[in-house]
């Protein structure tokens, strides 16, 4: 075969394997979890449960990927967790393979033994499968970062502060509440859904290692000295040859190894951030937002502006934020507008009930070519990104975490436990 075809014959062979041969073989089932009606315990749980599915990662070797099709990106452990807006009444759930059902049950009750867990059946499958068509319409927006994935968003312990001398009610101020009371005010005759996709990483798997970049920054940041390649011996021989020993002495500045004294409090908030943020595991990530809606039936246009705004509370200037990816939202100006919105609005509602990446079939990077050509003349707005994020297990708890305390309507929760009859119980 000649080299030029290998790449394209090597990628349409996995795409093939993976997602024909290996990815149908999986059965995948639907969590709803109905938290307690208040939650006492520190946001500080929730990072435990993504600390403890972080756990069961595995890595294909080379006979998985090539011969059976396992995706080197997610092929141990690859679930979502979603929050959906069905007509005004909220849910909470997690889509996961069946087989590390009893991990993730086991991870939950750990950190929150009051909460309910039960199988559903898939709410992705209770609209038109066909979508868009005449009954029906849909918006849909992917997200990404705005800086590199070292740099970390505002996390929870910027929210709140363990004061004793404050009362607890005032100490705890959840970020959730604001997305909850946007999700409430969904009309009967449209939904509204939030995907988190997150497949738990290791630095070697990425294709721009996100813990080396991290170390890379922290360098910069810390104005640290590039430590000098030496030469090769031959070119040092020939150095030494030509004009002599090297006679030039290295100045060493009384400063250098205090960091304190270099940088601003700003730059020293910055880099301890990534030092926190590359100490912990990550999840490679993708969030997405879809709104169905009756095409009938009147509707509020812009809900993607209730996840817009919640996601700005996460951002500083200084560190990252979390903006809306221009290309992969359903709304297109520009060569055939119309054929190329529907076909972009089916793919976004295939990518969420499938709970793949924007950039599917990859799992992370930028686009295929062959997806960059569909995505011509779309380079307004926020630019062709990457598609995922890294997220460690901190932002992660942050994002998505159950209700310190229910408020807001339609939100159901657990009133009372249930629990077993007692041992003793007679049975005659």
């Amino acid at each position: 075969m000649p080299l030029i075809l290998w790449f394209p014959a090597a990628f349409f062979y996995l795409w093939w394997l993976s997602w024909e041969v290996w990815y149908p073989k999986y059965k995948w089932v639907v969590l709803e979890i109905k938290p307690p009606k208040e939650i006492l315990k520190p946001f500080r749980a929730m990072e435990d449960i993504y600390s403890g599915l972080w756990g069961v990662i595995d890595t294909p070797n080379w006979r998985e990927k090539w011969c059976e099709g396992e995706v080197e990106l997610g092929g141990g452990l690859w679930f979502s967790f979603e929050v959906v807006s069905l007509g005004g009444n909220i849910h909470f759930y997690l889509r996961i393979k069946e087989e590390f059902r009893d991990t993730a049950e086991s991870v939950i009750y750990a950190q929150y033994p009051d909460a309910e867990i039960t199988e559903v059946e898939d709410y992705a499958k209770n609209v038109p499968q066909d979508l868009p068509n005449k009954d029906w319409n849909l918006y849909a927006e992917d997200y990404q970062f705005s800086k590199e994935d070292p740099y970390p968003i505002k996390t929870y312990s910027k929210f709140f502060e363990e004061r004793p001398e404050v009362a607890k009610e005032e100490k705890r101020i959840d970020p959730m509440d604001a997305l909850l009371e946007g999700l409430s005010k969904v009309t009967p005759d449209e939904q509204l859904w939030l995907q988190i996709g997150c497949i738990p990483l290791l630095d070697r798997l990425m294709p721009k290692r996100w813990i080396t970049r991290g170390k890379e920054i922290r360098d910069e940041l810390a104005k640290r000295p590039k430590a000098k390649k030496p030469k090769p011996m031959i070119e040092e021989a020939v150095d030494v040859l030509l004009v002599g020993p090297s006679t030039e002495k290295e100045v060493k500045d009384p400063f250098a190894s205090a960091v304190e004294f270099r940088l601003t409090p700003g730059e020293k908030d910055t880099l301890a951030a990534i030092e926190n943020k590359i100490s912990k595991h990550g999840y490679s990530c993708w969030i997405r937002m879809v709104h169905i809606f009756k095409a009938d039936k009147p509707h509020l246009r812009g809900r993607q502006y209730t996840m817009r705004s919640y996601f700005q509370q996460f951002m500083t200037e200084s560190l990252n934020s979390i903006n809306y990816l221009g290309v992969t939202r359903t709304r297109i100006h520009y060569v055939f507008p119309k054929r190329r919105l529907f076909m972009r609005k089916r793919r976004q509602f295939r990518n969420y009930i499938k709970r793949v990446p924007p950039y599917y079939p990859k799992m992370t990077g930028e686009p295929s070519s062959f997806l960059k050509l569909e995505l011509l003349g779309e380079s307004k707005g926020p630019g062709l990104g990457k598609g995922t994020m890294v997220l460690n297990i901190e932002e992660l708890a942050t994002i998505f975490h159950f209700p310190t305390k229910i408020i807001v309507p339609g939100v159901p929760y657990v009133e009372a436990k249930k629990a077993g009859p007692p041992q003793d119980l007679p049975t005659e």
